[in-house]
């Protein structure tokens, strides 16, 4: 049978999002409107490519180019995502999307390409891991009921939740981003990491409608924590999430994730995606106080002109004085500057 690869086009966003759904692998980091909200948002060459046999598709590689003098050239799968590798039906379909990505790397002149996933069987096909472990992803199962879902919390931070539970803070549902995006920016500044664009945030909101939701905290009316989650196949991923200097006192992270639960389990979601952080940061060392189970998270790479896997990672030393002085900006200048850097940080 001819297989064909062919480049998504907004005709065919149902029938990929068809095959997201029903493959056992697919996450919402691999569905179609990833494309939109990468193009209206960043306007990165998206080269979404699906392998096609007797008119049904059997694979699928949601690749974008991110390109800057300051960070170079690369193929990503997929940006601003914590997933989204090659799904394939079979060996034959997955080794020509490889292919695929080996010859497009070749032709944008990228210094290599990165797939979102486990290596599983890429590895016979050139490509390659990172020589140790960068990153973990952290999730559980969700209990039907909040004092359930509590008591599955490991015994620590599960007194910390109670006293959360007596720090007068309520939340609610948003469809607006203004206030995540005021407690993100400030958040991110505060790890010296540059903000994305707020146009991010509202993409998100309008291209995934049923899908992406805002939870926010308050206190004596005032916003201190919030995070943008996703929705999908019984999972709740909070995804954008941060809180303001009171947070830390008020525990409110913490009683906002817990109320993320068990809104997740009303929702009908049975499982908690604690998502990706890389190992031995400040986001690794919380998740694993919540006693949540850890699982490599594993990217790996077609070398086309780099020499080595890359290791964009806030441990490496020699981002260490960007990181001590991205923190000291003014959240303003954060705020104006880190758009126009992190839109490449992919």
């Amino acid at each position: 049978m001819t297989m064909e690869v062919r480049r998504l086009q907004p005709g065919s966003f149902d029938a990929w999002d068809d095959y997201v759904n029903r493959h056992e692998q697919g996450t919402f980091y691999h569905l179609s409107g990833w494309q939109e909200v990468i193009d209206s948002t960043y306007a990165h060459p998206c080269y979404f490519s699906y392998v096609v046999e007797d008119d049904k598709i059997t694979a699928v590689l949601p690749l974008v180019q991110v390109k800057s003098k300051l960070f170079g050239n690369t193929l990503i799968s997929t940006p601003f995502c914590i997933q989204g590798g090659i799904l394939a039906d079979h060996s034959s379909a997955y080794q020509l999307l490889v292919e695929h990505a080996k010859s497009l790397a070749k032709q944008l002149e990228v210094s290599y390409v990165e797939f979102r996933s486990e290596a599983d069987k890429s590895l016979a096909l050139g490509l390659v891991c990172p020589k140790e472990q960068l990153s973990v992803v952290f999730g559980c199962e969700l209990a039907s009921q909040p004092a359930k879902i509590l008591a599955n919390v490991k015994k620590k931070q599960r007194a910390v939740i109670r006293q959360s539970l007596n720090n007068n803070l309520r939340y609610q549902i948003e469809d607006d981003v203004t206030n995540l995006y005021k407690i993100y920016s400030y958040s991110v500044r505060n790890l010296g990491t540059p903000v994305f664009s707020k146009r991010l945030f509202q993409r998100l909101l309008a291209v995934f409608p049923t899908q992406c939701e805002i939870l926010t905290v308050f206190h004596e009316e005032k916003p201190v924590s919030s995070v943008m989650s996703f929705y999908y196949k019984g999972k709740v991923l909070p995804h954008f999430g941060g809180g303001v200097h009171d947070a830390r006192a008020l525990k409110s992270n913490d009683y906002m994730y817990y109320q993320l639960m068990c809104h997740g389990a009303q929702k009908g979601c049975d499982y908690f995606d604690f998502g990706r952080s890389k190992v031995d940061s400040g986001a690794y060392n919380y998740k694993k106080h919540w006693g949540m189970q850890a699982s490599p998270a594993g990217n790996h790479y077609y070398l086309n002109l780099a020499k080595d896997t890359p290791s964009l990672n806030v441990n490496n030393p020699k981002y260490a004085l960007a990181i001590k002085l991205w923190k000291k900006l003014p959240l303003p200048v954060s705020q104006l500057l880190g758009p126009q850097l992190s839109k490449y940080l992919g």
